[in-house]
C-alpha cells in the first residue's frame, strides 16, 4: 500500500472539460475575500431594511431584513469554515479538516431555512390573515435600490471567481457551479442571487399595496421571499450534505484515473478503483492493483511510486494515493476454497 501523503498541487487538468468538483483552486484567499464582502454588505443591508420596513410597516421590507440577517449570519459561518478548514493534518485528524468547511456550511444552510425563509412565510401569512397599515414607501425604495446595489457588487465578486474557476478548468459556468466541491463560494453566489430576486419581489409588493392600497401584495411577496429561501436552503443543504457522506469524482475522470494508472509499468489491471472529494482542491484515491505475477516485491514498490507521480501531475488535487495489491479476477475464480490445496 502506497501514501502519497500531502500534494502541493491543486486542480485537475483531466484534458475532457468535465470538471470534478474539486477544480484548480488559488486556496482559501479568494473564497474568503468574497465572503467577507457578501457578509459586509448584508449586514449593512440588513439595517437599513429594518429600519425601512418600521417606517412603511412593509411586511415584505421586514421578511427582506430577515433576509439579510440570516444571509450575514450564513457567511459568518462560512467564514468559520474556511479558517477552520485551512488546518493542517495531525494524530488525531490524519486526513487534515478539509470536511470540516461542509459542517459549517451545512449548518449556515439551516440558518437560512429558520432565520430567513420560515420568518419571511409567517410574515406573510399573518399580513394576509391580519392585515397591514401602508406608510410611506419613498424609505423602502430607496433602500430596495442601494441595497440591489450593494448585493449586485457582492454577486458581481462571486461570479468572477466562479468564472475564473470555471475557464480554468474548461467547464461551463452552470455546470461548474452545480457541481463544484468549493460550497463557501457557491453558497455566496446563490444567496446573493435570491437576495436580488428578493429585492424585486419586495419592491413588486411595495407597489401593488401602494397602488391597489391592500396589504395583500405585500403579504404574498413575504411568502415568495420565504419560498425563495426554502429553496436556496435545499440546495445548498444537499450539496453539503453529498460531500459530508462522501461523493466520488466524476464517472469521466474517474475513467481518467483508471487509465492513468494503467499506463503505469508492472500494472496488469485495477480490480477496483474508489475515489473521495474530501475538499475543494482534495482527493483521496484508492484503488485493488494486480500487479504483473512475475514483478518483485521491489519493483512493486517503485510501480506504486511512480503511479503515485503520474497521478499527482495529471491531477494536482489528488492529496493521497492507496494502492493495495490484489490478484486478478481469474486468479482469484482459480483459488481453491481450501487454503490447503494451494501450492
Amino acid at each position: 500500500m502506497a501514501d502519497n501523503g500531502e500534494s502541493t498541487g491543486t486542480g485537475e487538468r483531466a484534458g475532457n472539460g468535465e470538471h470534478a468538483g474539486t477544480g484548480e483552486s488559488p486556496g482559501n484567499g479568494e473564497s474568503t475575500v468574497t465572503v467577507i464582502v457578501a457578509a459586509a454588505a448584508n449586514l449593512g443591508i440588513a439595517v437599513a431594511k429594518a429600519v425601512a420596513g418600521i417606517i412603511s410597516g412593509s411586511s415584505a421590507m421586514l421578511s427582506e431584513a430577515a433576509h439579510s440577517v440570516a444571509d450575514t449570519v450564513t457567511e459568518g459561518m462560512l467564514l468559520t469554515a474556511l479558517k477552520r478548514s485551512d488546518k493542517p493534518a495531525d494524530e488525531e485528524h490524519p486526513v487534515g479538516y478539509a470536511g470540516e468547511r461542509y459542517v459549517w456550511a451545512m449548518l449556515a444552510a439551516v440558518a437560512t431555512f429558520v432565520g430567513g425563509a420560515v420568518f419571511s412565510i409567517y410574515d406573510g401569512i399573518h399580513t394576509l390573515v391580519h392585515g397591514e397599515e401602508l406608510g410611506d414607501p419613498l424609505v423602502s425604495y430607496i433602500v430596495l435600490g442601494v441595497a440591489f446595489l450593494l448585493e449586485g457588487y457582492s454577486l458581481r465578486t462571486g461570479i468572477k471567481q466562479v468564472q475564473a474557476e470555471a475557464e480554468r478548468m474548461k467547464t461551463p459556468l452552470g455546470r461548474y457551479l452545480r457541481y463544484t466541491a468549493d460550497t463557501t463560494v457557491k453558497a455566496v453566489v446563490m444567496e446573493d442571487s435570491a437576495a436580488l430576486a428578493g429585492l424585486m419581489l419586495a419592491a413588486g409588493g411595495l407597489l401593488g399595496g401602494q397602488i391597489t392600497g391592500s396589504g395583500v401584495w405585500d403579504g404574498v411577496a413575504s411568502i415568495l421571499i420565504g419560498f425563495l429561501l426554502v429553496y436556496v436552503a435545499w440546495v445548498l443543504g444537499r450539496s453539503n450534505a453529498e460531500l459530508l457522506i462522501g461523493r466520488p469524482l466524476p464517472r469521466s475522470l474517474r475513467d481518467a484515473v483508471r487509465e492513468e494508472l494503467l499506463t503505469v509499468p508492472h500494472i496488469v489491471d485495477v480490480v477496483e478503483l474508489t475515489t473521495l472529494i474530501q475538499g475543494p482542491s482534495e482527493v483521496l484515491i484508492a484503488a485493488k492493483i494486480d500487479f504483473r505475477d512475475v514483478a518483485s516485491a521491489e519493483q512493486i514498490e517503485w510501480t506504486c511510486e511512480d503511479a503515485e507521480a503520474q497521478l499527482r501531475e495529471r491531477f494536482p488535487s489528488i492529496r493521497r494515493v492507496y494502492l493495495d495489491p490484489t490478484p486478478g479476477l481469474g486468479q482469484l475464480r482459480a483459488r481453491p476454497s481450501d487454503p490447503s490445496e494451494q501450492a
